[in-house]
């Protein structure tokens, strides 16, 4: 039998919502785009400053990124400002964080010594 947690995560919407973050997070070039957003707002303009590829292509990255409800954008003016929504990200972050019950002692260990490691540089 299903736990009620888990019929949850695997309801239509949440699932279709799920999707979507995935889609938009599965390009190298969008998880760039994300990064640069979460410094601060940007136009498209702005965001193609930082990449090699087309205006229109940086276009349609923020198009992907914002149908999976991962960003915002708003008008000011003639511009269009791109806004990164981190609760965007909560429906990817929530069906990965249910596969942490199934990590054994091994990769348990492998992950606090990687944190430690990382701790230890900063």
């Amino acid at each position: 039998m299903i736990s009620e947690i888990q019929s949850d995560k695997l309801s239509n919407s949440n699932l279709i919502e799920t999707q979507g973050a995935f889609r938009a997070l599965s390009d190298p070039t969008r998880r760039g785009i994300l990064m640069l957003l979460s410094e601060q707002e940007m136009t498209i303009g702005d965001v193609s400053e930082h990449f090699d590829i087309t205006r229109a292509a940086v276009k349609k990255h923020l198009n992907i990124l914002e149908e999976g409800a991962l960003i915002s954008v708003h008008a000011s003016g003639r511009e269009r400002i791109n806004r990164l929504e981190p609760l965007g990200l909560k429906s990817a972050v929530d069906w990965l964080n249910y596969f942490n019950q199934f990590w054994d002692e091994k990769l348990s260990a492998l992950q606090q010594a990687v944190e430690d490691e990382q701790n230890n540089q900063n």
